[in-house]
């Protein structure tokens, strides 16, 4: 069982994006509590999934595979639905899912031909950032009656988008050194 529960951790925060794709779109204090609760909760569960995977040695292909999914997909819906609602501002979302993709696909060509691209502590920060800046932008200040929230938010995910094109250079320069 042990052995089974990183993975189970990244299965959980895809079967919870429906969940907080519903939460966000019911338009009351709660449901915008609940949006956030599971965010967090999911990002959580990013963290632990990847470290009792290694502290417990178990990593799987499952795993190495699924786990940059489902944070890419945690990420992309939550960021789309802000987006639609007005809550983010488009193009530091847009930055985002486009490093997101490109540096996915250079991943999974170099992982083809036998090439491993580990993920730089910038980019840990850079997912932090993310995560952070996506939190405080759901709560809002409609829901937490803190002055500037949005703004904070606002400036956050700009920030998250910048981390983001810095690390998203770094790796593709690191891919390109590695094409035939």
């Amino acid at each position: 069982m042990q052995k089974n529960i990183p993975n189970i951790l990244t299965s959980l925060r895809i079967i919870l994006i429906p969940v907080l794709v519903s939460a966000f779109y019911i338009d009351s204090k709660i449901a915008h509590y609940t949006a956030a609760t599971i965010f967090i909760f999911a990002s959580i569960t990013d963290y632990f999934d990847g470290f009792l995977a290694r502290t417990w040695r178990v990593q799987s292909n499952f795993g190495k595979v699924l786990d940059p999914i489902a944070d890419k997909l945690l990420v992309a819906a939550t960021l789309m639905m802000m987006v639609d609602r007005g809550i983010a501002p488009v193009l530091p979302a847009l930055v985002i899912l486009c490093r997101e993709i490109l540096v996915s696909g250079m991943r999974e060509y170099l992982a083809e031909v036998k090439i491993s691209v580990p993920v730089s502590h910038l980019a840990k920060i850079k997912t932090a950032a993310q995560m952070i800046a996506i939190i405080i932008l759901l709560l809002g200040e409609e829901t937490t009656g803190i002055p500037h929230t949005n703004l904070i938010g606002k400036i956050s995910i700009w920030i998250a988008a910048l981390l983001t094109v810095v690390t998203g250079y770094g790796y593709l320069r690191q891919g390109i050194r590695n094409f035939n």
